[in-house]
């Protein structure tokens, strides 16, 4: 246990943990925390300061605040502070709690026994500690959530009476990332995304529909197995299709992810399926030694079981009664970050976007978002919203390399699994799923229906079989609409200038317009 008077927080700085401040200014809240207790967890994504002069400075990754919001440089002024400007941050509160104990927390209670930060402390350390603390059940203070729903996405909850609290966590002690409140945020749910997604096709012929529902099944699967660089046979592609086009009907248990890495892996001979039961990590090895470069390494075996048992907890919970989005970035970005298999990890973390959003009705029925292929065409911004989490993870993870040339985590790191600030994630996935909506999903309906009607205007003219008029299509959509002398000379040899110029000018009536 460590203990930390008023003088072990520390005054001005410039610089903390290698982070550089904007201007000299004091640590405040979960920065001031993690200094004085030592606390070894990742380092929140914004840090909190006390400067000099009467403005709040956002920059490089802090909020300078103004002397008036300085709090008492103490456990419970620090506490009060981040609950009250910074939200929770769940892996941090559960690693100050074991350094400072109980004693400090029911201290602060029994000074405030109605306050309402006093009690929030009280529930959130016995909730992440599993410690019951020698304190009486609260006889009196206002319910007030756990949870501020002003800072951070929770649900509505159950009241807890030993606190005189709701707990609105969007999660168990197992697992429960956390996402703040954003204008960005706030503007995509305002979109209302699925409604725009049933006015789109309100108007499609059903035929027409059920194609580009298989045309934008297959090209999530393709583009899910480019995201991992793999060029799979087309069997392989379609099997996975088909299981994606099944999301949502079948509840997520341990079982169901078992399966489905079967089916992403397809020829497991020289891979071992299930559980991890060792080590794990995502980056390179040495050349010359072979050693482990990892960039992110995956939660160790053993914590497994719980950190699953946690989401499942999650999906068939809180994911039930939060924004299908929100849920769905939670859920898949969680799993990635435990990367449970072996292989397979990152189609089943993109899986479960589709399975979150088929669940809860977010698409229209049958119709797949392809969200995978919005991913690969913004690849660079999804490995760094994927590292955002990773490089605070990183230099916290103790570890040392196997003979196998894995590594072998040596220090308990399942918290920073359970808990991690997954706003950038919930972004990255709307912006995504916008995408999806707004350019694929009308794109590819428009083709259909242009394509029909090139079909229908060469049948007009010519006698041709389907697949002849397909591959005509495409070489006038190599060639800018024009065909080729080689095609005119071999494929369509058959064809007088005359109706070769007409066919052109069908292709470019129809299609030119669209942009296609």
């Amino acid at each position: 246990m460590v203990s930390a008077e008023k003088n072990q927080f520390s005054g001005p700085l410039t610089v903390f943990q290698e982070r550089r401040l904007p201007e000299p200014a004091a640590p405040a809240g979960y920065s001031a925390l993690i200094d004085a207790y030592g606390v070894d967890a990742p380092l929140p994504r914004t840090l909190s300061a006390i400067g000099a002069h009467h403005r709040i400075l956002e920059q490089g990754g802090w909020r300078i605040m103004t002397p008036r919001h300085a709090p008492d440089a103490s456990l419970e002024g620090h506490l009060t502070f981040a609950f009250k400007y910074e939200g929770l941050d769940l892996a941090v509160l559960k690693r100050l709690f074991l350094a400072t104990g109980a004693a400090p927390i029911e201290a602060i209670v029994r000074d405030k026994p109605t306050g309402s930060y006093a009690r929030r402390v009280w529930f959130l350390y016995e909730w992440l500690t599993g410690e019951h603390l020698d304190l009486p059940d609260a006889k009196t203070g206002k319910y007030v959530p756990v949870l501020d729903p002003d800072l951070q996405w929770g649900i509505e909850g159950e009241t807890v009476p030993r606190y005189r609290l709701r707990n609105n966590l969007p999660g168990t002690p197992e697992f429960c990332p956390l996402v703040f409140r954003t204008k960005r945020l706030d503007h995509f749910i305002a979109d209302d995304l699925p409604q725009r997604a049933r006015d789109i096709i309100a108007d499609v012929p059903r035929d027409v529909l059920a194609r580009t529902a298989a045309f934008l099944l297959l090209k999530d699967s393709k583009s899910s197995y480019a995201i991992e660089g793999e060029s799979p046979p087309q069997d392989r592609i379609q099997r996975w299709g088909r299981a994606i086009g099944e999301a949502g009907k079948h509840p997520l248990d341990e079982d169901e992810l078992l399966r489905l890495q079967r089916i992403v892996i397809g020829d497991a001979r020289f891979i071992k399926l299930g559980l991890r039961d060792e080590g794990g990590f995502v980056g390179n090895h040495d050349r010359d030694t072979r050693l482990p470069l990892p960039d992110h390494i995956s939660a160790r075996h053993e914590d497994l079981p719980s950190l699953l048992t946690g989401m499942i907890a999650f999906d068939r919970g809180p994911a039930q009664y939060m924004d299908a989005v929100i849920a769905a970035a939670i859920l898949a970005f969680g799993f990635v970050y435990i990367h449970p298999f072996e292989d397979g990890n990152g189609r089943l973390h993109r899986y479960l976007i589709h399975h979150v959003l088929a669940e809860r009705g977010y698409n229209p029925p049958g119709v797949i978002f392809p969200v995978s292929a919005a991913i690969l065409d913004q690849i660079d911004q999804y490995r760094d919203t994927v590292e955002s989490y990773s490089q605070r993870l990183l230099p916290l993870i103790r570890w040392e390399p196997t003979e196998t040339f894995n590594v072998r985590v040596l220090s308990d790191t399942g918290d920073f699994y359970r808990f991690f600030d997954a706003t950038p994630h919930a972004e990255f996935l709307y912006a995504c799923v916008k995408r999806t909506i707004e350019h694929d999903l009308p794109y590819e309906t428009q083709f259909l229906r242009s394509y029909d009607e090139f079909r229908r205007r060469i049948e007009g003219m010519i006698d041709m079989p389907e697949r002849k008029i397909d591959l005509l299509f495409r070489f006038l959509k190599q060639n800018d609409g024009k065909l080729s002398n080689r095609a005119r000379e071999k494929e369509f040899a058959g064809l007088t200038p005359a109706e070769a110029e007409r066919i052109e000018a069908i292709y470019g009536d129809i299609f030119s317009a669209e942009g296609h």
